[in-house]
């Protein structure tokens, strides 16, 4: 009798061990027609049964619930009857070695076990059905979906090369990867020099007639890499293959057409130094050695030859020091000292003197406004004043490298963008401009080094974009590209600008986009979308696809320049100093009453939606005056003000005297009570309202535990808090289909929440 019972026992300890060895992550890599694909799929027990979900990081995929997940007789299936297809496999050890089938087809696939870690708490994570729900309720006659407003443009970015021989352009897939093509002009072939895999390509520019140089990082987490290929797609190579390095670029040195200069954190992650990289080779030296971390190097000035003319630091955390080198002189020597929301800044120098200490300078020394003047360094005087306006900061100014670095034109933001030209031949092109797109704002996105060939935008803030190609010599404008052709202006809705006083008397500025039942007298829901920032940082006027969703759903939609904001002057920024979530939360306030007021608005009808400081003042709202709002949906914000400083990047250290000025000083008894009054975490008692959470797991800036914490909180006190996270995004979503399902989600989510 004891032989049975010894064999019976150790099958039951083999079932028992097959079980435990199948629960957790098996990744395996999927080939069809020469493509390769990762799945992961997280494999876990609940009683007898077993649950399933799939990872498809290449597709942004994350938590798909599997319909059927079975393990028996160390056979594993899993399927997925929405996506039509199942898996089939046995457990050997520690591999599972089976079929992947789906549409007819079967494709061998060996699963490896593996340990998938992902940021923050994965349990607080909403589910795919409960999400599906929340964007089911989007219902209704609208003749626009979620879609035609986030979907990226079919091809977008162009960019002439410096000669004017090739056009540069991103072309979209039927995947949602964005490939950068290159057009031969005179034969109309095409080529793709790159293609976008699994990471997104931030950024791309001409270094010259037959090299790009384009920016990436992973998953969001602003890790930037550079990267340069030739225009037939050769030689692509990182020209900063170093781990956890965020770089730059300084300086494209059109006079050197092989190099650029740089700038990354390789040496000490708190600074940055210049490098001038050679962009065939990746081979790189060193320019400038930033010593002194606790007052760090922050900004450099190269001239065209690439010679480091000047440089900024931090001194004792809350000013800044700017030394510079007067040509001729061997050692840089000390400018001046002023507070780090000083402006005094080169935008160019001016190579058109023959004194080469002589630059354009943005400047607010002496001054509330900042302003553009000429000046000398040699002598520490001020040339000539070149440009300012009463009310904005003056910052722009375009000059011409092929005429001799004359001034093209300058300008200012206020309601709109308003440019003065100056050349004589930029105000042809102005009244040439004007002339064919009233009402319209246009801005010149790219020329040849002849200056023979321009590229032009052509924007409204009912047209999303329309790139236009300039013949100078025969003065003949050709429509290149309508970047939105789906949405008709006709239907889009009014962006206004709208000014008002807030409660302690200072003039405050922002937008109101109105639907059209608003237009016809009636009092519409009201979403509130505070910016990010928040210092400097400003709402403009122009296209805006969240706005033109909103409205296309009935609701108005307010944008309100609140104190700290940028563009205004350094007092406006400064009343905004330690104001965050108190005065600037006011402002905000004022705002509302404002449009209400107006008669435009449903005061019982009223959401608040933002991202990054936007986030914080929904959370920071919903605890301040919880009667206000009926919803909010915080995006990548803050919801505890230590937390976040505890937190930052290294990068930022040198910045934190400095943040701590923006926000609150949690070092000092007065200001961290302050910090605690107005961090939302710790009033989640006050919040009465709906709240949808949303957050990239990557995100350096706003960790995911600023998002996971207001959620675990709010679910402690019994409230249902939606809470999305992307595992493939950092500091807002960028990939389209995360974008889409995000405000098909918001959407729904309003349509349950407002009236």
């Amino acid at each position: 009798m004891k032989q049975p019972i010894f064999t019976l026992v150790f099958v039951l300890l083999s079932m028992l061990t097959a079980k435990a060895q199948i629960t957790g992550d098996w990744k395996g890599t999927l080939e069809v027609q020469g493509t390769k694909m990762d799945l992961i799929f997280h494999i876990s027990q609940d009683g007898e049964a077993y649950k399933a979900t799939l990872d498809i990081p290449a597709q942004g995929a994350s938590g798909l619930a599997m319909t059927e997940t079975k393990f028996e007789n160390n056979k594993l299936t899993v399927a997925m009857a929405q996506a039509g297809f199942s898996y089939e496999g046995e457990l050997k050890g520690e591999l599972v070695e089976g079929v992947f089938k789906q549409g007819g087809a079967e494709f061998p696939l060996k699963l490896s076990k593996t340990k998938v870690s992902k940021p923050g708490d994965t349990t607080l994570v909403s589910s795919r059905a409960e999400l599906d729900q929340l964007i089911a309720l989007d219902k209704g006659d609208f003749k626009y979906e979620v879609k035609d407003y986030f979907a990226k443009p079919n091809s977008s970015q162009f960019a002439l090369s410096p000669n004017g021989k090739y056009i540069s352009y991103r072309e979209k897939d039927a995947n949602n990867k964005r490939h950068v093509m290159i057009k031969e002009v005179a034969t109309g072939k095409v080529v793709r020099a790159i293609e976008e895999k699994n990471e997104l390509i931030r950024g791309i520019g001409w270094v010259n007639d037959e090299r790009l140089v384009y920016v990436m990082d992973q998953g969001g987490n602003e890790n930037y890499h550079l990267y340069a290929v030739n225009i037939d797609g050769t030689n692509n190579i990182d020209l900063t293959p170093f781990p956890d390095v965020q770089a730059g670029i300084l300086n494209m040195l059109k006079e050197q057409k092989d190099f650029i200069i740089i700038q990354m954190n390789k040496d000490n992650k708190q600074v940055f130094e210049p490098y001038k990289v050679n962009i065939h080779t990746g081979a790189m030296e060193k320019l400038f050695t930033n010593t002194d971390p606790e007052n760090a190097v922050v900004g450099y000035d190269f001239d065209k030859e690439g010679n480091l003319r000047g440089y900024s630091k931090m001194f004792n955390g809350i000013n800044t020091q700017y030394y510079y080198k007067v040509k001729g002189k061997t050692d840089f020597e000390l400018f001046g000292t002023g507070k780090w929301d000083d402006s005094f800044s080169i935008l160019s120098f001016n190579y058109a003197s023959k004194n080469p200490d002589e630059a354009y300078v943005l400047t607010n020394l002496d001054s509330d406004k900042a302003r553009i003047i000429l000046y000398d360094f040699a002598t520490k005087k001020i040339v000539k004043e070149i440009y300012s306006n009463k009310d904005y900061d003056a910052t722009i100014l375009a000059l011409s490298r092929k005429r001799n670095w004359e001034i093209d034109y300058v300008g200012f933001e206020g309601e709109r963008v308003e440019i003065k030209p100056v050349s004589k031949t930029f105000k042809k092109l102005y009244d040439k401009f004007s002339k064919e797109f009233p009402g319209y704002e246009y801005s010149i996105v790219g020329k040849t080094d002849n200056e023979d060939q321009y590229l032009v935008m052509v924007q409204s803030d009912k047209l999303y974009g329309r790139y236009y190609h300039l013949d100078a010599k025969s003065g003949k404008t050709t429509l290149l590209y309508d970047l939105m052709p789906q949405l008709k202006e006709a239907d889009m809705a009014e962006m206004r600008p709208i000014t008002f006083k807030s409660r302690d008397g200072l003039t405050i500025h922002g937008y109101i986009t109105l639907p059209k039942e608003a237009l016809n007298g009636k009092k519409v829901p009201l979403i509130v979308n505070p910016h990010g920032g928040p210092q400097g940082v400003r709402d403009s006027w122009g296209f805006n696809p969240e706005t033109q969703l909103f409205a296309s759903r009935g609701y108005a939609t307010l944008q309100v320049n609140f104190r700290i904001s940028g563009g205004y002057g350094k007092e406006f920024l400064r009343a905004g100093f330690n104001q965050v979530g108190r005065k600037a939360m006011d402002d905000v306030e004022d705002g509302i009453q404002y449009v209400v007021d107006q008669g435009w608005a449903d005061k019982n009808n009223v959401a608040i939606y933002g991202a990054s400081h936007g986030g914080y003042a929904v959370l920071r709202g919903l605890t301040k005056t919880p009667d206000l709002y009926k919803a909010g949906v915080d995006y990548v914000g803050v919801s505890n003000i230590f937390t976040l400083l505890n937190s930052i990047p290294e990068y930022w250290k040198p910045y934190k005297e400095m943040l701590y000025q923006i926000w609150y000083n949690p070092d000092k008894e007065d200001e961290a009570a302050i910090a605690k009054e107005v961090s939302p975490l710790f009033h989640v008692d006050k919040i009465k309202t709906p709240l949808f959470v949303v957050q990239g797991a990557n995100d350096p800036r706003v960790k995911i535990a600023e998002a996971d914490q207001i959620v675990k909180a709010l679910r402690a006190k019994g409230v249902d808090v939606p809470y999305m996270v992307k595992y493939d995004e950092g500091h807002g979503f960028h990939k389209e289909e995360n974008q889409i399902e995000f405000y098909k989600a918001m959407m729904g989510f309003f349509r349950k929440t407002l009236n």
